[in-house]
């Protein structure tokens, strides 16, 4: 392996001092602008990177956003696509990390990440659907799909209870009577305000709502697997699904099917989110869209602001109906 370049290296190519070569990668002082044009170019001939930890340790900056999620599934890495894309052409990388992919208890995940990275590996962090509010943290924070209300770190969401009425809303408009709810993680906003607009919109169509339609889902395929089969197993089962994410509908729809029912004929299913996979399944997913890569590009926004020195802030984004092949009008 050929050695890594040192700052002596450098300061010998760059015909300069290592004080000098010092001053200007941590962008001090003292160094006049031809020569630190000069030193950072011997810099990137010679693929010079001084240490990270060291250089945040004397700066106090690391010049690096932590983009926090549970695991990289899709609704996390569209969220990141946002991100890296908004943090184009600013001083800023990205450092993304994962916090429960190994064995052990999951809950807390976010402030164990957030006591290995913050302040010494980013200057401030994105946390994708917290499973609690991370409290003291040493660098500022914004979370995508809180764990909580106001009173906690700057928040990104989308208008939840009107993308969940509109979804009921279009199975109910199809002629849908007798409508089932996958609900999302109980400890999270979004989760209690699509199950709210879930409600909202049987209400407004004078359809009463019955607790045994609404099972659990969790936001995780995996997780949704039993609540689906409970829907599926009652007396009257319903025409109609509404989960709470595409991930807990995807797997309502294999459910299904791997009970002999046929989605839409038999079965209509509506999700939330809008990943990938759900206009590429057959059949499509009709869902409700988050925007997703702009709501990881208001979060680099709020973040941002906040390094600088700005308020917390809470940024509300609408939500869209997606209709597409798995809701049709009822066939039983």
């Amino acid at each position: 392996m050929t050695p890594r370049p040192t700052i002596h290296d450098v300061a010998r190519t760059a015909g300069v001092s290592v004080a000098t070569v010092s001053k200007a990668i941590n962008g001090r002082d003292g160094v006049a602008p031809a020569t630190l044009a000069h030193v950072l170019g011997v810099v990137e001939e010679l693929g010079y990177a001084s240490s990270l930890v060291a250089t945040s340790m004397r700066r106090r900056r690391t010049n690096v956003i932590g983009v926090l999620v549970a695991e990289f599934e899709p609704f996390a890495l569209q969220l990141l696509q946002g991100v890296s894309t908004a943090l184009q052409g600013t001083q800023y990388d990205v450092l993304a990390y994962a916090g429960s992919v190994s064995a052990g208890e999951h809950r807390g995940w976010e402030q164990r990440s957030l006591s290995r990275l913050g302040g010494t590996l980013i200057d401030g962090a994105i946390v994708v659907t917290p499973t609690s509010t991370p409290a003291d943290a040493s660098v500022p924070i914004v979370a995508i799909d809180p764990h909580e209300g106001p009173d906690g770190p700057s928040t990104v969401s989308v208008i939840n209870v009107d993308g969940a009425r509109a979804a009921t809303e279009h199975l109910i408009a199809l002629g849908h009577r007798r409508i089932g709810h996958l609900r999302g993680r109980n400890d999270l906003i979004s989760a209690q305000q699509r199950e709210q607009g879930y409600r909202s919109a049987l209400a407004a169509a004078g359809i009463p709502f019955d607790p045994a339609l609404v099972a659990e889902g969790g936001y995780r395929a995996a997780d949704s697997t039993a609540g689906a089969h409970a829907l599926l197993d009652l007396p009257h089962p319903p025409t109609a699904v509404f989960a709470a994410n595409d991930l807990s509908a995807l797997e309502m729809i294999r459910v299904a099917g791997e009970r002999g029912l046929r989605v839409p004929a038999d079965l209509s299913v509506i999700g939330f989110d809008d990943i990938p996979d759900a206009a590429s399944h057959v059949p499509q997913l009709s869902t409700v869209r988050q925007p997703l890569t702009e709501m990881g590009a208001a979060a680099v926004r709020v973040l941002l602001s906040m390094l600088d020195g700005g308020d917390r802030e809470d940024v509300r984004m609408p939500a869209e109906l997606k209709a597409r092949e798995s809701t049709a009008a009822p066939g039983r």
